[in-house]
């Protein structure tokens, strides 16, 4: 059977090596699974099969540095991983029969106990067995923090496929950024990090294993693994299976190309990934761990870790050329796969496939040098709007007149006006019409909570690029986030007020202690976090916007989510239904999907609407049209068209879960009557929030070309702004690590003069503000939400 696409030019930035101990782990696997029952009378797998896909091969070289015995565990568990993924799909994806396969899932985290001493259930098949071999010889040597990382990655990577078979049951293909997501936690790469963690005796501190640099690292090396795979077994997966799941086949379809092309796309998106991890790796990593104070041992550790993602990286790569699994016809320039005793990692045949320094230059290069050399300001334009086909009716609360009103005064008691922005600008912002589509059923004191809560987010986003980004003064923002933890105290959430010193702190004081003092400590940590969240998202911008680098896309697309507030938003809507739900509810996968899908479907659109401004206007990188202009290299209304079909194919998904996942989540957590209705309200209150966004951003006075520059934060206009000046004292960052500090920002005296009107003018009357629709579309009767909304760019 001939192939159906030629194999694309991979980025190899690093040689692959081989183990020595590649024979003994051979030798060693074959009885191992012999023992638990893999091989003959398995009806999956015989010894011809077994040594045809040379696991110890894969092991070999994607963990060139470990000794015989831990070559031998490591390659036991690609035995167990692979068995269970062929085990399923004859036992389950074949006759898709998902109840059935449930069941399976249901029993295997059992062999995964936190204590060994509570031992294991009496293993039923091949995949129980090993899992609980396995596990009792892995977990010794490893910490509780490890054990509990390494049973959520195998969890995710044996639940998740119930996705897959719900997929083939709807016949359904899905969108590229559900599908990055899925396969995830489908495809394994996270729990092979975790292995690595073992392998190469560099176990992760805690105090840095969860943190975004290491999160990073660990989510781009896995999306390169898994795109990589998709395109060696897009054969036998979508041509012999009949598998949805295949990253080219994902985008052959989203783009509506040929498999050829599609396969080239996916090839740029894992180069893209390798770039990302690249740049996480020199750029971040190293600032993490002085931030948190690592010892050198930790130190070595975390070096240690991100070496052994370099080495799986060109591991899998050499060892998918080689494996009769995969479609490899001409991708080996020496003999196809077999046994490599008596072979040098310098023989020209094996282990060699890395270093074509010619893979280093042409698209990847030209990819790399893109991100970092757009002009920015250039002239663009209005921003062009699609077709936003809404099927959710909007709704705005009666109460929009006195949070208008009520939220303008607010601000300029919290000194929000004294700086980038005056009371005309803030009502034509009128987050208040924000807050009204977002929650139709407020009563005033929470809708005036709501839009004082997207009046912060926004300031705070308009803040920091300005008086942080573009002086790169990094340092001053890393010490502001540190003082507004400060304000979030959460034994005590009033006295935040005592240590607010800033307009930001003051506003953010004040917000924490009205919303959170009404919480139990838990759900207070829970709305802590979902901040810090947010807070740590401005950051990552700031890095950024100090490398002049246009974000990779599915790094965008995810960092997105935070910058918009998305997270902090579902965390009070949440929380405020979080006692009506079984525990773990929200943690699913469908309940994920679907917030993710609003808030990118949202996000998206907010970059749509924003794009004059942001691009011609404040030279901005982070807007999901230029990214992805970036990537394909196109054109605006090109770019336009691929973000319109990306957004269309969320909504469609967000409907999608509706329609199709949530039920079978309610048949899977048993819900009753009551635990159904609570959970629509939650599903009504993200369709209000869908609506709502986008009303908003069709009324309000910040993204028209009409508005423009006017409705800019002072400063960020390249049209009112004049080079030189030192910058007024609302500009320096002071406190801790600021000290230091000669901030030189554009037009300094104008805007001091411009600061001092804008704090002198009296606040306008905007309850009856011309221009803003009335109210239409049916009201849906929900629990009245304590705050939401994310906040605009």
């Amino acid at each position: 059977m001939s192939q159906p696409f030629v194999l694309p030019d991979f980025y190899l930035p690093y040689p692959a090596r081989l183990n020595p101990h590649l024979e003994s782990a051979r030798e060693h696997s074959r009885i191992w699974a012999r023992d638990m029952g893999m091989l003959e009378g398995s009806g999956i797998w015989d010894l011809a099969d077994l040594d045809a896909h040379d696991y110890a091969l894969l092991c070999s070289y994607t963990h060139p540095d470990c000794d015989a015995r831990q070559l031998a565990l490591v390659t036991d568990w690609y035995v167990w991983v692979f068995f269970f993924d062929d085990h399923f799909l004859e036992m389950f994806k074949r006759s898709l029969d998902r109840k059935g396969g449930k069941e399976y899932l249901d029993r295997l985290p059992a062999f995964m106990p936190m204590d060994l001493a509570d031992g294991f259930p009496e293993a039923t098949n091949p995949v129980e067995a090993g899992l609980a071999d396995l596990w009792a010889r892995t977990v010794p040597s490893m910490t509780k923090e490890w054990r509990e990382r390494f049973a959520i990655s195998t969890r995710n990577l044996l639940n998740e496929s119930l996705w897959e078979l719900a997929n083939i049951n709807a016949g359904r293909i899905s969108n590229p950024v559900e599908y990055i997501e899925m396969r995830r936690k489908v495809g394994g790469a996270p729990w092979s990090a975790g292995l690595i963690e073992y392998a190469a005796n560099a176990e992760l501190p805690a105090s840095v294993a969860e943190s975004r640099p290491l999160r990073v690292l660990t989510d781009a090396f896995a999306d390169a693994v898994h795109l990589r795979n998709d395109l060696f077994s897009y054969q036998r997966e979508v041509e012999d299976e009949g598998e949805l799941s295949n990253g080219v086949l994902v985008l052959e379809t989203f783009l509506g190309c040929t498999t050829q092309e599609a396969a080239e796309a996916v090839n740029d998106l894992l180069t893209s990934r390798l770039q990302q991890f690249e740049n996480t790796a020199l750029t971040e990593v190293p600032a993490l761990c002085l931030e948190k104070g690592l010892t050198p041992d930790q130190c070595a550790a975390v070096a240690a870790y991100v070496k052994g993602l370099q080495d799986w990286q060109s591991g899998g790569h050499e060892w998918h050329m080689r494996s009769s699994r995969y479609m490899n016809e001409g991708a080996t320039a020496g003999p196809s796969s077999g046994p490599a005793s008596g072979l040098s990692l310098f023989d020209g045949v094996l282990g060699t496939s890395a270093l074509d320094v010619s893979a280093l230059f042409g698209r990847p290069a030209a990819a790399r040098h893109r991100s970092f050399t757009h002009v920015p300001r250039q002239r663009t334009g209005p921003s062009l709007l699609p077709d936003f086909d809404v099927p959710y009716p909007l709704s705005l609360s009666p109460h929009v007149g006195h949070a208008r009103v009520a939220s303008i005064a607010w601000a300029e008691r919290m000194g929000l006006l004294d700086d980038i922005w005056d009371a005309e600008k803030l009502a034509g912002y009128d987050f208040a019409l924000c807050a009204a589509g977002l929650d139709p059923d407020a009563t005033p004191e929470e809708l005036e909570l709501s839009t004082e809560w997207l009046t912060w987010g926004t300031y705070g986003d308009d803040y920091y690029p300005l008086v942080y980004g573009q002086p790169r003064n990094l340092a001053g923002a890393r010490a502001a986030g540190a003082r507004f933890g400060a304000c979030m105290p959460v034994d005590e959430p009033a006295a935040g007020l005592l240590a607010a010193t800033t307009p930001m702190e003051r506003g953010l004081a004040d917000l924490w202690a009205r919303t959170a003092g009404p919480m139990s400590a838990q759900a207070r940590a829970a709305l802590r976090r979902s901040v810090d969240v947010m807070l740590e998202s401005w950051l990552w911008e700031l890095h950024n916007q100090a490398q002049h680098r246009i974000p990779d896309p599915v790094d965008y697309i995810e960092m997105r989510r935070c910058t918009f507030g998305s997270d902090l938003t579902m965390s009070l809507a949440r929380l405020r239904h979080a006692d009506q739900l079984p525990p773990g509810l929200y943690e699913s996968g469908p309940i994920r999907s679907l917030e993710n899908a609003a808030a990118d479907y949202c996000c998206l659109l907010n970059d749509v609407f924003s794009y004059q401004k942001e691009i011609e206007y404040e030279g901005e990188l982070h807007n999901g049209v230029l990214v992805v202009q970036n990537f394909f290299n196109c054109d605006y209304p090109t770019g336009l068209r691929i973000v319109d079909d990306l957004m269309r194919s969320r909504l469609r998904q967000f409907q999608h879960v509706i329609d199709h996942e949530l039920p079978v989540l309610c048949e899977d957590f048993e819900l009753d009557e009551d635990g159904r209705r609570v959970l629509g309200a939650y599903v009504a209150e993200l369709q209000d929030w869908i609506a709502g966004i986008l009303h908003w951003h069709a009324s309000v006075r910040r993204y028209g070309a009409a508005d423009l520059p006017a409705s800019l934060p002072h400063g960020s206009s390249p049209h009112t702004v004049s080079r030189g000046g030192v910058a007024p004292g609302w500009m320096r960052p002071s406190g801790d690590g600021t000290s230091a500090d000669r901030v030189r920002l554009p037009g300094a005296t104008e805007l001091v003069e411009v600061a001092k009107a804008a704090k002198a003018a009296e606040v306008p009357e905007v309850a009856g503000m011309a221009g803003v629709p009335e109210a239409r579309g049916a009201a849906v009767t929900l629990p009245a939400p304590t705050v939401a909304g994310g906040h605009a760019s």
